[in-house]
């Protein structure tokens, strides 16, 4: 048994300690915003806060989130840069067939949560590990420094 704090919300969960913490929130917890995309790690889709940090949670244990603060797309709208990240998403149209968005946003999120006037150097790093098939690069980083700017670090 393992305890998760998610969202705001605690839930005790029976699975296995090698579970992915992906399938823990898809499968046992219902909170299907958070896809799957490849299962190495590599592309992004999955991504989630553990701790604040973004993470690939394909690749995470239940184990190692046990005890741990996660956040997931359906609550990012509850910190500024993850409003911030929604709105501006929304306004520049970014997603097209929109499958690795959740991934993008939890990371775009993060990266002004801890460095709200990323350059594009700074944008390219922390996006680098969040592929997209469509290939809407331009409009994630447009709306990444349009986030930026409604939070009022430029951009």
């Amino acid at each position: 048994m393992y305890t998760l704090h998610v969202n705001g919300k605690t839930h005790s969960v029976e699975v296995t300690p090698d579970t992915p913490l992906l399938w823990v929130l898809r499968d046992t917890l219902n909170m299907t915003g958070t896809k799957f995309g490849c299962g190495e790690a590599l592309c992004g889709a999955c991504t989630v806060h553990l701790d604040g940090v973004p993470v690939r949670s394909c690749s995470i244990p239940v184990s190692a989130a046990a005890g741990k603060h996660v956040t997931t797309i359906e609550a990012v709208g509850a910190t500024a840069a993850g409003r911030a990240v929604q709105k501006a998403w929304l306004a520049l149209d970014v997603p097209q067939c929109g499958y690795c968005q959740s991934g993008q946003i939890m990371s775009a999120a993060a990266l002004l949560a801890r460095k709200p006037a990323p350059t594009d150097a700074d944008i390219d790093a922390a996006m680098a590990g969040n592929i997209c098939r469509c290939g809407t690069y331009n409009q994630i980083r447009a709306a990444i420094k349009d986030a930026a700017a409604d939070l009022g670090h430029g951009g």
